[in-house]
């Protein structure tokens, strides 16, 4: 039972957010991160002072993020005998954020080691069956979050900063558990408070005063002194904000589930946008559409800025110069004709690499020679063979990069790969007539900047294979024992 009036207050707002959540009732299993520090152990108190009414199971779980030394090892010894105090289930473990920064290449000290956190207490609920994680996150913690983010120049995402519930944000894309976060309606005056009524010592974090690190210098210098001149209840302000910014968050995005089927295609590695669906609506759910399919291709919307999304916007209003905008995390946004991209950039250069000038393809001896020839950043394999055999090579993984000729159409000239030229003609596999290269591409709905890396297999003057795409109804094999020529391109994703 609480000790005294703030322990009534933080227990009566721990146990409704308990409810929304729905994490109590049935012996429910919750991890509860504890640095040792005021916040995570009031939440730790808090949280097994209920855990009989709301039948919760705890897990308490603590990172030794081993850079402050002795002072890190007290944490993690604290973070130990609290949990055994409490006769709880414990997780501890040490790992090192410098070498995570190093193996991972992110820039950031802060990023990388709340990445290494994330994925430490990810672990940790993955291996005591919990279905959430609870931080002590407090309403301190959240303005300061949304002044970080407007300090930035943020959009209405960053503006909500912290919800009470949210996705797990690191690994992406990890599912089973979420993030819960019951004190944000809690200050740390409150936490402090609360331990004091218990008689319950905590730790000092002295990494918490490192003015390197930019949410200290918020924190210690910059909101002190917008209290002082500006606004006294400058937190509580800065906490309606990120309310009132996540109840419009959560109305845009539900308009854009409702739209997103007729403007937007998820395909592998890429979202294309109809730029005429996606022009008609209103520029807040532009953004968010964009916004959503980066995540989609990147898995989360880390280092995506509000100044991205208006370059993107440039593209889809013909407002900027060029075609493309390079996005972070090696991802591009692209138009092309009625489409708007986004894909991994990487995707777009590794399936078409770049195939100057004219290369010669042999014509292996009969009747089942075999030739390898290296066509630019491509391998190609040639094998003679007749009608009736069955493909020389793995179907599945090769796909639309193999294809059966008629070898005796193709002995009418020499055999090339080059890419197109203008006044290119193709007569495709299930059509009578031609039709010019250009317009094919564009049905068939190719990126306009992929067009000029596609590999074109030549016989004479006369195109018989878009590679990756099509054959000509010319080079179709006959029935029998017909002679035939087999051609896999590959090896271009190694370059």
């Amino acid at each position: 039972m609480p000790s005294g009036p703030v322990g009534v207050v933080i227990e009566r707002r721990v146990a409704a957010a308990l409810g929304r959540a729905s994490c109590s009732g049935e012996r429910a299993t919750l991890v509860a991160a504890v640095s040792g520090g005021p916040d995570s152990t009031a939440l730790l108190r808090c949280l097994h002072s209920l855990s009989e009414s709301h039948a919760l199971t705890l897990h308490a779980a603590h990172l030794n993020h081993d850079f402050r030394g002795a002072e890190a090892d007290a944490d993690a010894d604290f973070a130990r005998d609290l949990a055994v105090g409490l006769g709880l289930d414990f997780t501890v473990a040490k790992e090192d954020p410098v070498e995570y920064q190093a193996r991972r290449g992110v820039s950031s000290f802060e990023q990388a080691a709340r990445e290494m956190r994330y994925s430490f207490l990810a672990r940790t609920a993955a291996a005591v069956g919990a279905r959430a994680v609870a931080t002590g996150h407090t309403a301190d913690d959240l303005a300061e979050t949304v002044l970080l983010h407007v300090l930035r120049g943020s959009g209405l995402h960053g503006l909500r900063g912290m919800t009470e519930s949210a996705p797990w944000p690191w690994p992406p894309n990890t599912a089973g558990i979420f993030l819960f976060r019951p004190l944000l309606e809690m200050t740390k005056d409150e936490t402090r408070a609360y331990c004091l009524e218990l008689g319950q010592p905590y730790r000092d974090d002295s990494g918490n005063y490192m003015w390197r690190f930019a949410r200290n210098r918020v924190r210690h210098r910059l909101m002190p002194q917008l209290a002082a001149e500006f606004n006294p209840r400058v937190r509580e302000a800065l906490v309606r904000l990120a309310r009132s910014a996540a109840d419009d968050v959560d109305y845009l995005e539900a308009q854009v589930d409702r739209v997103w089927p007729e403007v937007a295609q998820e395909t592998a590695g890429r979202v294309t946008f109809a730029v005429s669906g996606l022009s008609d609506l209103h520029p807040a759910l532009q953004r968010l559409a964009l916004r959503r399919g980066y995540a989609l291709v990147r898995g989360d919307v880390r280092r995506l800025g509000a100044g991205h999304l208006e370059a993107v916007l440039g593209l889809l209003q013909g407002r900027r110069g060029g075609r493309s905008v390079d996005l972070p995390r090696g991802v591009r946004a692209s138009r092309t004709g009625g489409e708007l991209l986004i894909g991994r950039e990487t995707v777009t250069e590794k399936r078409w690499p770049e195939l100057p000038g004219l290369h010669s393809l042999p014509l292996p001896a009969l009747p089942d020679g075999q030739s390898t020839a290296t066509v630019g950043n491509w391998t190609v394999t040639t094998k003679s063979g007749v009608a009736g055999d069955s493909c020389p090579w793995d179907e599945a993984e090769g796909g639309e990069f193999i294809a059966r000729l008629n070898r005796a159409a193709l002995e009418e000239g020499p055999l090339v790969v080059r890419t197109r030229r203008p006044g290119d003609r193709f007569q495709p596999l299930g059509m009578t007539g031609h039709k010019k290269l250009q317009d094919f591409f564009v049905d068939s709905k190719t990126p306009r900047d992929w067009r000029g890396r596609v590999p074109l297999v030549i016989a004479g003057e006369r195109v018989a294979w878009v590679v990756g795409y099509r054959t000509a109804g010319w080079v179709t094999p006959g029935g029998g024992d017909g002679p035939v020529l087999w051609i896999k391109f590959g090896g271009s994703q190694q370059h």
